[in-house]
């Protein structure tokens, strides 16, 4: 999963995409859509397999062997990376078995969307202003804090 950030700084970190400056920050989720770990930020313009690939998290859960559910920017990630069949533009539609998976699919990545929308509603994050790699110490303590929050409330 990707967490994109916005924030004030000149043209290495601004993302084509998102038509904004900001950083990439890999997150893995849990089953029940908690955030496990955070990556360091990246640029805005780094691509979401770039940054796996870049952090080594593809390899390091292909070796531990978790399959991961992932959206189509992760196309080509490999490993127990899985995507959604994608459409190309001189392909026919996808089949009505390709669709119901990657409905299936969706259901399940919406658990780790989840994750990335308890890290992003804390308002420091969005008042990030500076490079990525100076973010990444509050985007990790944000974690922290975000799982002492939860234990606290479950017990």
């Amino acid at each position: 999963m990707a967490l994109k950030f916005t924030y004030g700084a000149k043209r290495p970190y601004y993302s084509g995409k998102h038509k904004q400056h900001g950083m990439n920050v890999q997150l893995p989720a849990d089953p029940v859509g908690r955030p496990v770990w955070v990556s360091p930020a990246l640029p805005g313009a780094v691509h979401d397999v770039t940054a796996t690939r870049t952090v080594g998290l593809t390899d390091a859960l292909t070796r531990a062997g978790v399959k991961t559910f992932a959206d189509k920017g992760y196309q080509g990630a490999g490993g127990t990376i899985r995507t959604p069949f994608k459409r190309h533009r001189h392909r026919p539609w996808p089949s009505r078995g390709q669709r119901d998976v990657n409905r299936a699919h969706a259901r399940i990545r919406a658990i780790g969307e989840r994750a990335v929308a308890t890290l992003k509603s804390w308002k420091a994050l969005s008042k990030l202003r500076c490079r990525p790699h100076r973010a990444t110490a509050p985007v990790q303590a944000i974690l922290v804090l975000r799982l002492v929050e939860e234990r606290r409330g479950s017990g």
